[in-house]
């Protein structure tokens, strides 16, 4: 984990200017050479690369350097709001309106929702543009690898289902972003409260509207059908909490009380909704303490996502994530 966090914290490092320790230089120059991601796991063999590459150290120590910056965080804190951030939020509100102008149709199946693809042909079209406009005036030979996440960060136009993989896609994309410099390390706290949690309600529109169906048959192995970082970012908010425990999210009023303040109770609002929360979740409401909960979801969703061939194949590796071995 320590070697996970230490490499993201390089790339965030970077990203700030005076910051790059003094034996190192950045990863991302004037001269990079950028490429257009593509895919890399096409057999289960291939695995092992994807768990030894750069990619898979980037990826998680990204996943698990936000973890630590959100502990006892509530959503309402204050914290800074960069620029770079109102773009993404800015780019976050098209695709939402884009939804609003693009109501789905009538269609004898009750899922998948064809509209989806007339609405998704519009971001494939747009998202380099998109992209561009949020990256700083020197890295914009960037966009067209990082637009390749953007893409694939809001489902599958082809069967209109959405799942972990495309989730893991958008963390990949705000990974990117740091790596190029366009977020920095005062923006941790936005980049999840702010520019994540805004994707999560913008993907659960598209769920609702075009009634996406969970990518794979099992959804998102009991705890959601269709997230999982919510729950792992979620959970670390809690750690320290004074008087809320695991037992309490099963409580509807707990999650009406304070899902306004917690990612977790916002997703456990989200599932009541919709149907009745799943026995994984039940399972984690009896663990005694949020931080041992924070850690067994770490390890499932490194098991049960990050490590299942139906997920990683569909992930691209370009020069940002590369499929290359990690730098010891």
């Amino acid at each position: 984990m320590i070697c996970y966090q230490l490499t993201v914290s390089k790339i965030l490092m970077y990203a700030v200017p005076g910051s790059t320790p003094e034996d190192a230089t950045p990863e991302v120059t004037a001269n990079f050479t950028f490429m257009v991601p593509k895919k890399e796991i096409s057999m289960v063999p291939d695995m092992g690369k994807w768990k030894r590459s750069q990619a898979y150290a980037d990826y998680m120590g990204f996943i698990l350097t936000l973890n630590e910056a959100l502990k006892g965080k509530k959503l309402t804190c204050e914290y800074k709001v960069s620029e770079t951030v109102e773009k993404l939020l800015d780019l976050l509100g098209t695709l939402d309106r884009w939804i609003n102008e693009t109501p789905p149709v009538d269609q004898p199946s009750r899922f998948g929702n064809k509209a989806y693809r007339t609405w998704y042909a519009k971001l494939d079209q747009e998202a380099e543009a998109l992209v561009a406009a949020v990256l700083p005036a020197d890295r914009q030979a960037a966009a067209p690898e990082i637009a390749v996440y953007l893409k694939e960060s809001v489902g599958n136009s082809t069967r209109i289902d959405y799942g972990t993989g495309h989730e893991a896609a958008f963390a990949a994309f705000l990974c990117c972003l740091c790596k190029v410099g366009a977020l920095r390390v005062d923006d941790q706290l936005a980049i999840v409260f702010k520019v994540f949690n805004r994707y999560l309600h913008v993907m659960r529109k598209l769920q609702r509207t075009y009634r996406m169906e969970p990518a794979g048959s099992q959804g998102v192995w009991g705890l959601d059908d269709f997230q999982f970082l919510p729950f792992i970012w979620g959970s670390s908010q809690f750690i320290d909490h004074p008087t809320l425990e695991p037992r309490h999210f099963i409580d509807e009023r707990v999650v009406n009380e304070h899902h306004q303040d917690y990612m977790f109770l916002e997703c456990i609002k989200f599932i009541n909704e919709c149907k009745a929360l799943d026995p994984e979740l039940w399972n984690i409401s009896a663990v005694p303490t949020w931080s041992k909960v924070n850690q067994g979801l770490i390890r499932m969703y490194k098991a049960e996502c990050l490590e299942k061939f139906p997920v990683i194949q569909h992930f691209k590796f370009g020069s940002l994530l590369s499929i290359q071995p990690a730098k010891p």
